[in-house]
């Protein structure tokens, strides 16, 4: 045997071991899984994981549902300061973008463990760099990833025309169809998706040095450069807005009941299988369709993480480690249960894992299979501060 070959072997077995052996630890504890829960399917997607590894592990996975993630941020980030740093209340949380970056900032999350879970191999980081960079900045293992999302549009088909597919038409369609459009309040996360799509797109043609301001740290000098040409996107688009734009509305779920109320005819979301399952539901009629624009979808990549101080820190790397499991994978891609998009590489599975992933034929809402042409990646977190203050300094006064 070679010494390479006798060097692999090695750190196969420790690695195995060290899985075993938080295996070992990890059964029969609470994991508190601090997510988002304001979509039903979602919602039930976490309790059949639950089941799942209640049965493989002995694991009793508690779904603390949020109304917005910066909720856990902060608690993690008062127990820190209590000097709580080994009995957290927060095991496991589904995290990314400028909460992560928060997180990271202020050392509330457990380091180097999320690339050498078992299953992280399935995600080909070698050539899906997605997976190991969270809007720009690098997870360091700080997170497992999960699913991946994209910005997608939906109308109802019985509206008088037909729905923009770019942002400029957007104006013209909102121009032409007034009060038949608008977006949440930032600093909803839908809303602010919104934004930053219209930002990134706004800036396609700019000169690439300005273009690279996207991708890094907001400041003082730079903001204004970056930021002007969205509000005087906004300051054109916004008197066409329902209700004139002035008054906006709370969050997605109050978008989608505007639009069954058919006060609205086009909607978008963060989460395209909930077009359909609202249309199943009946909280949308049936002449609702799924499209996404053509001048790109803002997509990005969601994570679990663990923080530095939780309880039950094995458990919730098993928990994560079954999430990235192909079983769990394909079940949550289905349209019916979540329709959420793999993060794994089918090239890595064997013929048995892919068969899980076989599509079935989708709802007439759901967003046709490879409509997304062009993806757009998320600004530097920073962004989303520097938007939502501008923003409310121009148009949040009367809200």
């Amino acid at each position: 045997m070679c010494l390479l070959t006798a060097f692999s072997v090695f750190a196969n077995d420790a690695s195995n071991s060290a899985w075993q052996k938080i295996q070992n630890q990890g059964k029969n504890q609470p994991v508190y899984f601090y997510a988002w829960g304001g979509d039903a399917q979602i919602n039930a997607y976490i309790q059949w994981a639950a089941q799942q590894v209640k049965a493989k592990y002995n694991i009793n996975l508690v779904h603390v549902k949020l109304s917005d993630t910066s909720e856990a941020v902060s608690r993690v980030l008062a127990e820190k300061s209590a000097n709580n740093h080994t009995q957290g209340s927060v095991d496991l949380i589904w995290i990314n973008g400028a909460n992560f970056a928060a997180m990271s900032k202020h050392g509330l999350l457990l380091k180097d463990w999320a690339d050498k879970l078992p299953n992280f191999i399935y995600t080909n980081p070698e050539n899906n760099p997605s997976v190991l960079f969270d809007f720009g900045l690098p997870t360091q293992g700080m997170e497992a990833p999960w699913g991946q999302a994209s910005l997608t549009f939906y109308y109802d088909t019985l509206a008088k025309s037909a729905p923009p597919q770019t942002l400029n038409e957007l104006l013209s369609w909102s121009k032409a169809n007034p009060g038949r459009f608008s977006y949440p309040k930032p600093p909803d996360f839908l809303g602010m998706s919104f934004l930053k799509y219209a930002l990134v797109v706004l800036h396609q043609h700019s000169d690439a040095m300005l273009q690279a301001k996207l991708n890094q740290p907001a400041t003082d000098e730079n903001t204004a450069q970056v930021l002007d040409s969205l509000w005087a996107f906004l300051n054109k688009l916004h008197p066409n807005l329902w209700r004139s734009g002035e008054y906006f509305m709370q969050s997605g779920v109050q978008m989608r009941r505007l639009i069954d109320d058919t006060e609205l005819s086009i909607g978008f979301t963060f989460s395209a299988p909930e077009v359909p399952a609202a249309v199943k539901r009946y909280d949308l009629p049936k002449s609702i369709r799924s499209y996404a624009m053509q001048d790109g979808s803002l997509s990005n990549t969601h994570f679990v993480a663990i923080p530095y101080n939780a309880s039950h820190v094995q458990s919730a790397q098993l928990v994560a480690n079954f999430l990235l499991s192909p079983a769990a994978q394909a079940h949550k891609q289905k349209p019916a249960i979540w329709g959420d998009k793999t993060v794994l590489i089918q090239t890595t599975l064997t013929a048995e894992q892919q068969a899980l992933f076989k599509a079935v034929k989708p709802h007439p809402s759901a967003l046709p299979l490879n409509s997304i042409k062009r993806t757009l990646s998320e600004p530097h977190p920073s962004w989303v501060e520097a938007i939502n203050t501008g923003w409310e300094a121009r148009y949040g006064t009367s809200q």
